[in-house]
């Protein structure tokens, strides 16, 4: 049995986003409690999930990604096992979350206030430590209730999942094909339709990926490169009637690191990323993260996330450090393009169909300090970002008029 209460509080001035309040400040309540039962090969696990936001109105960006009131997010079976003289194997079904490969497409997500869920079955297979594989199919849980007055009361509901949505596909993992590099190539297929009271764009999307990887080590260099292809098919809006597109989406993650020796073992990087973005074409050129993670590639969700992963073109520098076992921290900037000048710059939601206010989005800084206050009980962090408006969200027809962007999270977790 285990849990953690996490308090944060988190203000903006300059919101990105248009039609959201230019000054705000939320404050959050997080509260986890798992519980798993050993019973030999099989082993049984629950997970409560209870997240509530305070102080918000009808000009804060709340949805469910701050509040899902009480809800069970894990409920399932594990079966492990050994596989030949040295491989393990495993089987998961029931509700459960999910972080796979990079967690680019698929992953539970730490910063957001509520998590993603899933139910269905997941096969992981590891012949030897060189070679593993896993495989899934399963029904993302739709977080509810999800309008607007139920979100400001805090109210409760039943998540659910259905076959309207589904998720599906498979990692491979080589190691050793080449020294100290592992080899990721990977698929995930992802269809939706329209179900009672909730209208959707009909995505039917299959991604095609690899990533190469060398951890981080102190005195070398390491590497990460990832590149997905999405392709399949979208309806051009939710109306029942709307024409059919076809996809053909992109996105490329480049990354170059050093790790130093010493005392704070501090790691510097040179990043790369580019999701595309929708032009004026027959195809639909947007790329979908699915249930991406956002953090630690770009900059926190809440009353922020305007920077993800889709219509941007943006290199970067990150150091990063850690002082001892109880703090770590980093330091980021990224200069932001927007892919496609057309299209709403990431998920700023800032647009100049015409494309006159060009492309440049801005300058980002981003940084981040983790300290256990109370070693394995309290845990505490401050969040920063700063964003200097490039011409596209300042000159665009549906940028909001105010000024540089700072936003400032701090929170504490406990745990028990």
């Amino acid at each position: 049995m285990g849990g953690t209460v996490r308090l944060r509080y988190e203000a903006i001035d300059g919101q990105v986003r248009p039609g959201f309040n230019e000054s705000d400040d939320l404050f959050s309540v997080r509260t986890t409690v798992f519980g798993e039962y050993d019973a030999g090969p099989v082993r049984f696990g629950a997970e409560l999930y209870d997240s509530r936001a305070y102080r918000a109105d009808r000009g804060t960006p709340l949805g469910t990604g701050e509040v899902n009131t009480l809800e069970l997010v894990q409920a399932y079976l594990l079966l492990e096992g050994g596989l030949g003289p040295a491989g393990a194997a495993s089987v998961q079904a029931g509700r459960f979350t999910l972080n796979l490969g990079s967690r680019r497409l698929i992953a539970a997500d730490d910063y957001r206030n509520t998590t993603n869920g899933y139910t269905g079955v997941k096969l992981d297979v590891a012949p030897s430590k060189r070679l593993g594989a896993t495989l899934f199919a399963v029904l993302p849980q739709a977080r509810l209730p999800d309008d607007l007055p139920s979100l400001l009361d805090n109210e409760p509901g039943l998540d659910r999942e259905s076959f309207d949505t589904r998720l599906w596909g498979g990692f491979l993992r080589l190691g050793g094909l080449l020294p100290d590099l592992l080899i990721e190539p990977y698929y995930v297929g992802f269809d939706e339709r329209d179900s009672a009271g909730r209208p959707t764009r009909d995505r039917k999307l299959h991604n095609v990926a690899v990533r190469i990887v060398r951890d981080p080590a102190a005195g070398r260099f390491d590497v990460e490169a990832e590149g997905i292809r999405q392709f399949g098919h979208v309806r051009a809006s939710l109306a029942p009637a709307a024409n059919r597109l076809d996809v053909s989406a992109s996105f490329v993650h480049l990354e170059a690191g050093y790790s130093f020796g010493g005392a704070w073992k501090p790691r510097l990087s040179l990043e790369y990323d580019r999701a595309s973005g929708d032009g004026p074409g027959a195809k639909f050129g947007r790329f979908d993260t699915l249930y991406g993670m956002r953090r630690a590639d770009f900059a926190p969700a809440g009353l922020y996330a305007a920077t993800g992963r889709t219509n941007i073109s943006s290199p970067g520098l990150r150091l990063e450090a850690t002082a001892g076992k109880a703090t770590d921290g980093f330091l980021a900037y990224r200069a932001l393009w927007a892919a496609e000048r057309r299209d709403a710059f990431s998920n700023s939601g800032v647009r100049d169909p015409s494309g006159a206010s060009g492309s440049f989005a801005g300058h980002q800084i981003d940084a981040r300090v983790r300290t256990w206050i109370v070693p394995k009980l309290l845990r505490g962090e401050i969040n920063a970002v700063w964003l200097g408006k490039g011409r596209l969200l300042r000159d665009a027809p549906n940028a909001p008029a105010s000024g540089d962007t700072i936003y400032v999270a701090i929170s504490t977790q406990a745990h028990f």
